[in-house]
């Protein structure tokens, strides 16, 4: 199995002490969490692209260029790159660029994007956004492959004989799509022979389980062979500690502070309690024991090969959360490694290769 971290940069409060960094600390505090993330041996660290409060993630090429500078071997991530809202030639020159900057450590997720906000600054509507996110992936992808192209869409002006530069490094690229609960993004992945990552953070398992079945359906229908399906899978939340009482006691309060955060929202969780949390929802908090344990339960319905892990500690200071990072590496990782085989994150496919 592989892990990932990823942060879509929340600009909060702290949970527990009310404080609230600058946005210059915040950001650097991203790019630091990036570095460390390699230092501890994680496979990928992601960035996430939001485009309202309380997110400050709306360009992650210019977050993972910096964090590309100060790493060597990670693989970098976006988590997701909202192509529902971006002209696709546009993304496609930024993450080009990015790729050769990285040395090609990047790998990106795709999706249509959340939030109200987007309608107003790009004028994206729940109506129009699963077709502008098809179509802007399908230019999208024929832009990384191609010298020239010729093209014609809705949304965007037409392309005759385009030329895009820089070229790739990476030829072709791996593209994941991020799936929360729709199966356009399902059924996306799956026609191209694109790995699918499953949101998993927000309901208990079985409506993720569900898109994950669904995907390997669609994706034996378009004629690709089973083996080469790769799903990845996220987590609500991390704190590992050498027993589950301590765990659960230094994580109690972050999530109490969380929960009252969304009520004061309107949004009812879906979790009644820590304990609720911990027994069906995706987080991990407990022993290294219990975590393997609740991972290879995940694994037995999902198949997935690579995991995220929450990048920022939400509340933990920042102590707790490298001795959890810590932990998770040296007694959880090499466990799940051995129980879970996987391919390697910068190998494409059969299918995404041949389509």
């Amino acid at each position: 199995m592989k892990f990932l971290l990823i942060t879509l940069i929340t600009h909060l409060p702290d949970p527990v002490t009310g404080e609230r960094k600058s946005t210059t600390d915040r950001l650097r505090e991203v790019v630091e969490g990036a570095v460390r993330a390699e230092e501890l041996g994680f496979d990928g660290y992601g960035v996430g692209e939001r485009h309202e409060r309380p997110f400050i993630s709306s360009s992650p090429p210019v977050v993972l260029s910096h964090i590309a500078a100060r790493t060597t071997r990670i693989r970098l991530f976006t988590a997701v790159t909202t192509l529902s809202l971006l002209d696709p030639v546009r993304a496609y020159e930024d993450y080009a660029t990015l790729d050769h900057l990285s040395g090609g450590r990047l790998e990106l997720i795709i999706g249509k994007g959340n939030g109200a906000a987007q309608a107003q600054l790009f004028h994206v509507t729940p109506e129009d956004q699963w077709d502008r996110n098809r179509e802007s992936y399908e230019l999208f992808r024929r832009l990384w492959r191609e010298e020239k192209v010729t093209w014609s869409g809705r949304f965007r002006p037409s392309l005759t004989d385009a030329e895009t530069w820089p070229r790739p490094l990476q030829r072709p690229i791996r593209v994941w799509h991020g799936s929360a609960t729709s199966r356009d993004s399902v059924e996306l992945a799956a026609r191209f022979g694109d790995p699918l990552f499953s949101a998993n953070v927000t309901n208990p398992i079985e409506p993720y389980a569900e898109l994950v079945r669904y995907y390997r359906e669609r994706w034996e229908h378009h004629g690709h062979d089973p083996a080469d399906a790769l799903v990845g899978a996220g987590s609500a939340g991390f704190y590992a500690a050498r027993t589950s009482q301590e765990a659960v006691a230094t994580y109690r309060p972050i999530f109490a502070a969380r929960t009252a955060a969304f009520r004061r929202l309107g949004v009812e969780p879906v979790f009644t309690d820590l304990e609720d949390a911990i027994a069906r929802s995706s987080i991990l908090v407990g022993s290294p024991d219990q975590i393997v344990e609740k991972v290879l339960r995940y694994h037995r319905r999902f198949g997935h090969e690579v995991m995220h892990l929450p990048a920022d500690g939400d509340g933990l200071t920042e102590r707790q959360h490298r001795r959890a990072l810590e932990l998770f590496q040296t007694e959880i990782a090499p466990v799940l490694r051995r129980e879970i085989p996987s391919r390697p994150l910068h190998q494409p496919s059969a299918a995404t290769v041949a389509a």
